[in-house]
């Protein structure tokens, strides 16, 4: 017999009591109090929300950031002078970290639609304020490092907020379950209000999203421009080391119709391909040459240059995770590479009948080749027997000393300065241009190469641009992309979304006056009906609740301290007397 005391009703279920387990490390039976959750366990619920969220666009930010993951790593080399994948730490981090803040959160979602107190364990609390801190010192971080990259953010939304409207469509429809059920409750409260005027207006903003999209994938078919060609950057830098004379034949083999390099010039006049300033990454000097390693790479002569292995570190730091996919004699090969002159690159491209991109590196002032390099390389071109349209030469420097040669610039111009200076071509990295920059160049026959496109979803937004090229370090990728991934007419896109918010509206309004009725035939049962409703099956947790409430009521109305309330914890019924219920 209890007296007076606070009614709790134990029930023997296994998923509620594995829910409670991993939330709250409350592994016991499963109890239900009719207290609420108090306000700090409801304000852990909103930093788990908050971090959820970061991680989210954490994610999301690395998923389209695969297209330059190689173009961090090199940042990161830059900086610390050591070659590591960064980027396989940090994305198994995030995964991790999103998958535990997922878990925690499905099951805190659980508690709320059960009537179950939200009561996180301590050390679920630890980790999600860790994983919180951790992923906004990681963007913070990246900011810094690479600050540019963020612009990829909205890029990408180009492609995918279509997509991405649709399933915030179906998160907040899904959402729409418990928000009711909380604001259509016999107390009123002005939490409650709140609560309703954010959903509804959430919901709306989300159903007129699509009118602030611009994607240039919503156009009619017969709209669409010819496959932009593909210009190897290093040649193709996945399949063999970059800057390599195997590198661009790979290229050319790939369908590639432009080979880009970088040129540096060495003590003795000879232009060679070289990215780096130093020659530490992809040679082997510091084994050669160790006290000259992390010497400029255009004071070496070219027989100590020649003389260096430039494929051996491809094999051995395998930058694209790619070597595990080549054959014993493309191994071999690549082990007994040696760097590349510009003439034996420029003499390949002659014969494949391709064009050449060259980005020269200008020697430094104390450099004996800082007033002839310009010379040095024209005499490359004739040697080669390159047609000097076929080459394009940046940066966009001693023009008046280049005839016949395409002039391109690197720098985002108006068009009245491109005709000014005579340039026939734009290259520009894709987070520095807009769609409404390309057509205006494009409008005025103005070239537009795009770099670096290394995912399908970037080829694919900037063919339905209209971009007549793109600079790329995975040809073998972009080759497989036949057709844009998705093109949709601006009709067809619109019945999708009107179609979908409709749905969504009249699958909330439907919820909300479900969960109004649900909850009015509950509040009208009078005590008799509860306890008969339960004699013939299993009470149900609301049926608990609602059993909680009126013996609650009952016993502030004025029941004697004589008066004895029985639980029988063999059974779950509840006996109440004298006068009382009986169940």
């Amino acid at each position: 017999m209890v007296k007076h005391q606070p009614l709790q009703v134990y029930e023997k279920q296994v998923f509620l009591s594995f829910v409670t387990g991993i939330y709250g490390c409350r592994w016991k039976r499963y109890q239900r109090s009719q207290d609420d959750s108090s306000q700090w366990e409801c304000a852990w619920f909103l930093l788990l929300c908050s971090s959820f969220l970061v991680l989210l666009f954490w994610t999301y930010f690395w998923l389209v950031a695969q297209n330059d993951f190689n173009d961090f790593n090199w940042l990161v080399y830059n900086r610390s002078g050591e070659w590591k994948d960064e980027t396989v730490p940090i994305v198994t981090s995030t995964t991790l970290g999103l998958g535990y803040i997922s878990l925690l959160l499905i099951l805190a979602l659980f508690h709320i639609s059960l009537g179950q107190q939200l009561n996180l364990y301590w050390v679920h609390k630890i980790g999600v304020l860790a994983t919180l801190l951790i992923t906004i010192s990681g963007i913070v971080s990246v900011d810094d490092i690479w600050e540019d990259e963020l612009d990829i953010l909205l890029i990408s939304l180009q492609s995918t907020a279509p997509f991405l409207h649709i399933g915030a469509l179906v998160l907040i429809t899904a959402l729409s379950w418990m928000v009711a059920a909380y604001v259509v409750r016999k107390e009123r409260s002005n939490f409650q209000l709140m609560v309703l005027v954010v959903y509804f207006v959430s919901l709306l903003a989300i159903c007129l999203a699509p009118i602030t999209f611009t994607c240039p994938c919503i156009m009619d078919r017969h709209t669409l421009k010819a496959r932009p060609d593909i210009t190897g950057r290093r040649g193709a830098p996945m399949l063999a080391p970059e800057n390599s004379l195997l590198s661009f034949h790979r290229a050319l083999q790939l369908g590639a119709s432009t080979l880009e390099t970088d040129v540096t010039i060495s003590m003795d006049g000879v232009p060679f391909l070289m990215r780096d300033q130093t020659l530490r990454r992809t040679t082997d000097v510091s084994r050669v040459f160790p006290a000259r390693q992390f010497q400029d790479a255009s004071f070496f002569n070219w027989t100590e240059i020649r003389s260096l292995n430039a494929g051996m570190w491809f094999l051995q730091s395998d930058p694209y995770w790619t070597v595990r996919t080549l054959t014993t004699k493309d191994r071999s090969r690549i082990a007994n590479l040696t760097v590349c002159s510009l003439v034996e690159m420029l003499r390949l491209s002659a014969r494949a009948n391709c064009s050449a991109w060259l980005n020269i590196h200008k020697p430094p002032p104390e450099h004996p080749r800082s007033r002839s390099w310009f010379m040095d390389t024209l005499r490359v071109l004739q040697r080669a027997g390159m047609s000097a349209k076929r080459v394009t030469w940046t940066p966009d420097t001693d023009r008046g000393r280049v005839r016949g040669l395409q002039q391109a610039t690197n720098e985002k111009l108006s068009v009245e300065e491109i005709r000014q200076r005579g340039i026939t071509t734009v290259r520009l990295h894709y987070s520095k241009i807009r769609h409404k920059n390309i057509q205006e160049y494009l409008a005025n026959n103005v070239s537009v190469t795009i770099y670096p496109v290394n995912g399908p979803w970037l080829y694919s937004l900037l063919w339905c641009s209209g971009v007549r090229s793109v600079s790329s370090d995975a040809p073998q990728v972009l080759r497989k992309v036949p057709y844009p991934i998705w093109l949709m007419s601006r009709g067809a896109y619109s019945f999708i979304w009107i179609c979908s918010d409709l749905v969504s509206l009249a699958v909330v309004i439907g919820i909300f006056c479900f969960q109004k009725w649900r909850m009015g035939g509950m509040q009208h049962c009078n005590p008799e009906q509860i306890m008969l409703s339960a004699v013939g099956r299993r009470p149900s947790p609301d049926v608990n609740i609602m059993k909680e409430r009126l013996i609650f009521s009952e016993l502030n109305s004025g029941l004697g301290s004589t008066e004895d309330l029985c639980l029988c914890p063999e059974n779950g019924h509840v006996r109440y007397s004298p006068g009382g219920f009986v169940h």
